[in-house]
């Protein structure tokens, strides 16, 4: 019988005590307001579904979401690095960033890479969240956390200094972990309920599992790109919830807390809903604008009645950043026709130098960067 409770609080052998959450699903309240957040991200993610999919280019456009998924999750974390720095650093530009910082970003975007790859052969299940840990945690500092396995010692979340008796939440323990994860398993397979439904409801239970020693939420935010991308929700996975998570963290926290501590299932739900709808809206946004001025650069770069700069211009799609070493890679052509293509776009004002360097220059196309970069609409519904 299912249980409105999120699970269970159990004093262990030394004295403290840890959260064991209730298996999926729970009861829910199916309010008005509940039902109206969930028609609304619906019909938002199946117009993202088919617009998204006319898009000219989505494959290319897909790289730089990727991208800033990345640098928006990780930047939950505390990683500071920004998207242009990845992006500029990608084609080999000196970045006066800390590396740590850029190759936690980077392993993030391996491990998303990775796991849509993965998604051909294997469904959503705790052999690819090890992977997916794997890929993200190692070489980067929190290497000692045993990446791609699961947790053997107790963990627990608070303020920096805290100990297992004061901490803020303290997820289960080692001798309940393997049976808390087995149930979260066997609810991915569950097709009986709304998929949006679902994918809040399992990123609430993973974190509250906390299955490794660090990494977490990142690997918990992974998930939710990965689901939308096996069920098929979208045809390319141009929708990234980290950014409206990151935009509102404080939030994002206090309704996972809200659950554990009060079975608020329903505010989370709305909140988690509200997320999806609102960076659907986002995503179709900056891609409809992105390809608009593709359109218009596609029929000034025409006119020149030149290869090079039309066949560049892809490239930008799917890294605004280009020096004439990765251009002359990228199109197999000699150097100097590589250089020739990006001074036309430069008089074209597509592409701007940015490194202000006399050798090695990086050129950036500043109006896409700016489209990238701006921040996240959260709108209504966010408290």
């Amino acid at each position: 019988m299912r249980s409105k409770e999120p699970g269970r609080k159990i004093h262990c052998p030394t004295g403290y005590t840890a959260f064991v959450p209730n298996p999926l699903p729970p009861e829910l309240a199916w309010t008005p307001q509940l039902v109206r957040c969930l028609s609304e991200a619906d019909r938002l993610l199946g117009k993202l579904a088919g617009e998204g999919g006319r898009l000219p280019n989505p494959h290319l456009l897909m790289r730089p979401f990727i991208r800033r998924e990345a640098v928006l999750s990780s930047r939950i974390e505390g990683t500071q690095a920004t998207l242009g720095e990845l992006l500029a650093a990608e084609v080999g530009a000196f970045i006066d960033r800390a590396p740590d910082d850029l190759k936690e970003v980077g392993n993030y975007v391996v491990a998303l890479e990775y796991g849509m790859k993965r998604l051909k052969k294997l469904p959503l299940c705790l052999r690819l969240m090890r992977e997916l840990h794997q890929k993200l945690m190692t070489g980067v500092r929190g290497e000692r956390a045993t990446p791609g396995e699961f947790r053997r010692t107790q963990n627990w979340i608070g303020s920096p200094g805290c100990t297992l008796e004061n901490a803020a939440y303290v997820p289960p323990p080692p001798t309940e972990l393997m049976a808390c994860l087995g149930e979260w398993e066997n609810f991915l397979h569950n097709r009986t309920m709304p998929p949006l439904v679902q994918a809040a409801l399992a990123h609430y239970q993973f974190e509250a599992i906390h299955p490794f020693l660090d990494g977490n939420g990142r690997v918990g935010r992974l998930f939710i790109v990965l689901f939308f991308v096996e069920r098929n929700i979208l045809p390319t996975p141009l929708l990234y919830i980290s950014a409206f998570f990151e935009a509102t963290r404080r939030d994002y926290y206090d309704h996972l807390i809200g659950v554990t501590e009060r079975g608020k299932w329903g505010e989370w739900l709305e909140y988690f809903l509200n997320a999806v709808a609102r960076q659907a809206e986002d995503a179709l946004d900056r891609a409809t604008r992105i390809n608009c001025l593709f359109d218009k650069w596609r029929r000034e770069t025409t006119a020149l009645q030149t290869k090079a700069p039309s066949m560049l211009l892809d490239r930008l799609l799917a890294n605004p950043f280009i020096t004439t070493k990765t251009a002359t890679k990228n199109l197999g052509v000699a150097f100097t026709t590589a250089q020739r293509a990006i001074d036309r776009l430069q008089k074209l004002s597509i592409l701007k130098e940015v490194s202000g360097g006399q050798r090695n220059r990086v050129y950036c196309a500043k109006a896409i960067m700016d489209i990238l970069e701006e921040a996240s609409f959260v709108g209504k519904g966010s408290k």
